[in-house]
């Protein structure tokens, strides 16, 4: 577990109908973003269960969380891309928590291995051999398994929870399902090709899920983060000796009319928001968490 990231100043009990004493589930949640989603979770009386591919992360978030807000909260192992690991994860919660009424699909991120090294193909230089493979990092070298984790990880990671954890839901005719998407998914951005196809596709399936669903009373959301540093982003935004921003960091601030990056808790309100009965009249929006960003077109 990292240093204890959360203060009980940073989120106040914001006391909106129909969370307090519910249950949630959260995949991913041990991540940076996850972490603050689970604290305000906690913080308002939600009973939290962390699912996590590190069970002892998860596990030890768990016990912070319940120590500092006094609401229960269980670390769950689990792989999301896996039916079975998410059913007997399921099975667990239930027979600690009861029946479940809030699922966050929070599992995602990238890789390098799906990342282009270069923002655009450049052509050949006029010595280039054309018998020869050069490598260019473009879209052309990236490898099919490196891409296919990525979208996998993402858009399956989403599927395969909602399947899992909305069943019940559907049978009951309530529960709030809330996918964590991406500004990315608007607009692509350039290197990361998996990652902006699969974002795109969770925004169409949020859609979806909230037009099939909406008979059986579950509603279906998802928040689109702008930028926020991540284990998963760092590698692109920092300079890993210097930890200084990156162009790309750079590019990023200024194309953020708020000028900073997203701090993780600022996810806390539109998460609290989308699950609470305030929000019983909305489903199948995406609603940017982006400083700005996807109001501004760069002049």
């Amino acid at each position: 577990m990292t240093k204890q990231p959360f203060q009980s100043s940073q989120t106040n009990a914001l006391n909106l109908p129909g969370l307090s004493g519910r249950a949630c589930v959260i995949t991913g949640g041990a991540g940076i973003l996850g972490k603050a989603i689970c604290f305000g979770l906690a913080a308002n009386g939600i009973r939290t269960a962390i699912l996590d591919i590190n069970p002892e992360a998860a596990g030890n978030l768990a016990i912070a969380l319940e120590s500092e807000t006094g609401t229960k909260c269980i670390g769950v192992g689990a792989d999301v891309l896996n039916k079975e690991s998410l059913e007997a994860a399921k099975r667990f919660i239930e027979s600690e928590f009861g029946q479940i009424d809030f699922l966050i699909n929070g599992a995602g991120g990238n890789s390098p291995k799906a990342t282009t090294a270069k923002e655009n193909y450049t052509l050949p230089e006029n010595g280039d051999k054309p018998e020869e493979k050069i490598e260019r990092n473009t879209i052309f070298d990236l490898d099919q398994s490196g891409f296919k984790f990525v979208f996998d990880l993402n858009f399956m990671g989403t599927l395969l929870p909602s399947q899992v954890f909305g069943e019940d839901m559907a049978k009951r005719g309530k529960g709030v399902i809330l996918n964590v998407s991406s500004m990315n998914s608007f607009r692509p951005l350039t290197k990361i090709p998996a990652y902006s196809a699969a974002k795109a596709s969770v925004n169409n399936f949020t859609q979806w899920l909230a037009v099939h669903l909406a008979p059986a009373g579950v509603r279906v959301n998802a928040i689109a983060p702008g930028f926020f540093l991540t284990d998963q982003n760092r590698f692109l935004l920092t300079d890993k000796e210097t930890g200084e921003p990156t162009a790309r960091g750079k590019k990023i601030k200024v194309n953020t009319p708020m000028g900073k990056y997203g701090e993780p808790e600022n996810l806390q309100g539109a998460v609290l928001f989308l699950l609470s009965d305030l929000s019983a009249f909305i489903t199948g929006v995406i609603l940017p968490v982006d400083g700005g960003y996807s109001a501004f077109g760069g002049v």
